[in-house]
């Protein structure tokens, strides 16, 4: 049920209810380079049309701490400034370059330091609103998968609430 609300003719908002739920799936990707970006908005408005949800929230999370999805325009020449723009924060080899320190999480015999440092920069997971059983997004807007480690497979986690 849809109920709307205004105060001297003007929209104030909308109550949308019915019976609350929530749908899970899990995708699997495999990046083809150890650093890359991948629009997966086709994957989710899937997951969102399977799950029934009418109204509610998405979240979408990569569910690897050397991953990261995000918001923002599909242009590809985007996704190299942002992994350009990381690199220069975030080094392979470490903040001093190939000469200088390594990351001391390289000393627990894994070499990927700046991957997690790259995940912290672009963030975690984002929740999008889902409205008439599909993706409520703004202009240009695209969800995104952004592998700092990849070459294997890796989950990302999709779950909708809302109502039904």
């Amino acid at each position: 049920m849809i109920l709307n609300y205004s105060a001297d003719g003007v929209r104030m908002g909308e109550l949308i209810t019915g019976q609350a739920a929530t749908y899970v799936e899990e995708i699997w990707v495999e990046t083809n380079q150890r650093y890359e970006i991948m629009c997966i908005t086709r994957d989710v408005q899937r997951v969102v049309a399977e799950s029934g949800i009418t109204d509610g929230l998405v979240l979408v999370n990569p569910m690897h701490i050397t991953a990261s999805c995000y918001v923002n325009d599909l242009e590809y020449g985007l996704h190299h400034d942002i992994m350009k723009w990381l690199e220069k924060i975030a080094p392979f080899h470490g903040v001093d370059g190939k000469d200088g320190e390594e990351y001391h999480h390289h000393r627990t015999g894994e070499d990927n330091g700046d991957a997690h440092l790259k995940r912290q920069l672009l963030g975690q997971q984002v929740t999008m609103p889902v409205s008439n059983g599909r993706l409520h997004l703004g202009n240009w807007e695209q969800i995104h998968y952004a592998e700092f480690d990849g070459q294997r497979r890796k989950r990302i986690l999709i779950k909708v609430v809302g109502v039904v």
